[in-house]
């Protein structure tokens, strides 16, 4: 800032900045192009900040579907396991044959032994 005797005089950096601004009018020019620049950036830095939370809040969704079917299918698959136990049982086999095909334990003679 420029001063006379001591004291500063205002305005005096206002009017150099003009008479700047006249001789290199390119810099206005380049001011508002690295304002603009810097806007973009930041609208782009936002635009990407919520499009990840939206992808998040998605996968979200997503994650808590698939645990639900995946804890689904487990209660599933433990309840046909018993149901497949449950069928293959050698009692219930062994009462199957003998009602419903009429099967019995084989006599005495019925018995043949191969050398």
């Amino acid at each position: 800032m420029a001063t006379a005797l001591g004291r500063p005089l205002w305005g005096l950096g206002l009017l150099k900045r003009q008479q700047l601004d006249r001789l290199h009018p390119h810099r206005q020019g380049r001011f508002f192009l690295s304002t603009l620049l810097l806007g973009l950036c930041l609208l782009g830095l936002a635009l990407s900040h919520v499009w990840l939370r939206l992808q998040v809040v998605h996968l979200g969704y997503v994650l808590s579907t698939t645990s639900k079917l995946h804890s689904q299918l487990e209660q599933e698959n433990r309840e046909l396991k018993v149901e497949l136990a449950t069928l293959t049982s050698p009692e219930r086999l062994e009462a199957m044959a003998r009602s419903r095909l009429g099967l019995a334990e084989p006599g005495k003679g019925q018995v043949v032994l191969l050398p």
